[in-house]
């Protein structure tokens, strides 16, 4: 199961950096124009930056087998997918809202389904072998 989380989470972590390469391609945060936008700096910076600091835990996890690593990086997944959660959302509401400007609008919809729903699993998986790892 612990490989399987780290699978996942490579597939999360490319659909991701498609997202981030396409916002960064539409012109990124120099589009920002004023300071009310849909996807702050540091929320859209935050949620990958947390991101590989929680997968880096997991490696160390599964270079340790240590439970302290598996909940460690469980901890940061869960502050990684309130962020993602945080933008899903304003992304779902902002189609055609007053806040949104163009380079906010850019990203495709099978790409943010594909990262979410392989995010999701991804949660799942390092939750369910944190959960196991502390029972042995």
């Amino acid at each position: 199961m612990e490989i399987a989380a780290l699978v996942m989470w490579v597939l999360t972590a490319v659909a991701g950096l498609r997202l981030l390469v396409r916002r960064f391609s539409e012109g990124g945060l120099r589009r920002q124009g004023t300071k009310v936008t849909r996807y702050p700096a540091v929320l859209f910076l935050g949620h990958p930056a947390l991101a590989l600091l929680a997968l880096a835990t997991w490696v160390a996890f599964l270079l340790t087998r240590s439970c302290v690593y598996a909940w460690s990086s469980f901890g940061a997944l869960v502050l990684v997918a309130l962020l993602g959660f945080t933008m899903f959302t304003r992304w779902l509401t902002g189609q055609g809202g007053k806040h949104a400007r163009d380079g906010e609008q850019v990203f495709p919809v099978v790409a943010v389904v594909a990262h979410g729903a392989v995010a999701t699993l991804t949660f799942v998986l390092v939750l369910l072998t944190a959960i196991t790892v502390s029972r042995h």
